[in-house]
């Protein structure tokens, strides 16, 4: 029986993976990179919703230089645990990128399909520069190689939620990243 703050959280909910302390100091630490690297520069930082959200938010503020923002949506997952390997656009960005210094955030680099494709998609944009930065990176299950500039955590194949993450749009509002324990039970 679960008591306290977090008394909401069903048997899904597995052991914590990286807890929000650790979380926030390496996005802290990545702002700090980013800030250095991209001096005399705005970067104009997209985030991948939904899941980088939370990670976005945190981001643009850890970085201590004038920012601007976008967002798209794409989808692999669906309601699945395992990647279907097909991207699709859901949410387009709504400026140009021609000429700017873009940072594309992820939340979490997998197989390495929904990256290559974004990477690829904004290449052809006419921006200046682009880097991408990943929360998570879980190299086990890579099937296409992809540059990354920036990761914060190597982490091992579960399936995590929590911190922006989801599993069937639920549990992106946990503060810790988690292990899915089992397929959560319809709301």
């Amino acid at each position: 029986m679960r008591t306290g703050r977090y008394d909401y959280l069903d048997e899904a909910v597995g052991p914590v993976l990286l807890d929000s302390q650790a979380i926030q100091k390496r996005v802290s630490e990545l702002g700090a990179e980013i800030t250095r690297e991209y001096q005399g520069k705005t970067p104009h930082v997209v985030g991948i919703l939904k899941g980088a959200s939370i990670f976005h938010a945190d981001l643009i503020r850890a970085i201590e230089l004038s920012v601007s923002i976008d967002f798209m949506e794409v989808e692999s997952y669906g309601n699945s645990t395992q990647s279907s390997g097909k991207v699709r656009i859901v949410k387009d960005l709504d400026e140009s990128l021609q000429w700017k210094d873009v940072l594309l955030v992820e939340d979490i680099l997998d197989t390495g399909f929904t990256l290559h494709y974004l990477l690829e998609h904004l290449q052809s944009r006419g921006s200046k520069s682009l880097k991408a930065v990943v929360l998570l990176n879980k190299y086990s299950r890579r099937k296409i190689e992809v540059p990354v500039d920036y990761a914060g955590f190597d982490i091992p194949d579960h399936f995590v939620i929590g911190y922006g993450l989801d599993f069937e749009q639920r549990y992106r509002n946990l503060p810790d990243i988690h292990i899915l324990k089992r397929s959560a039970p319809n709301s």
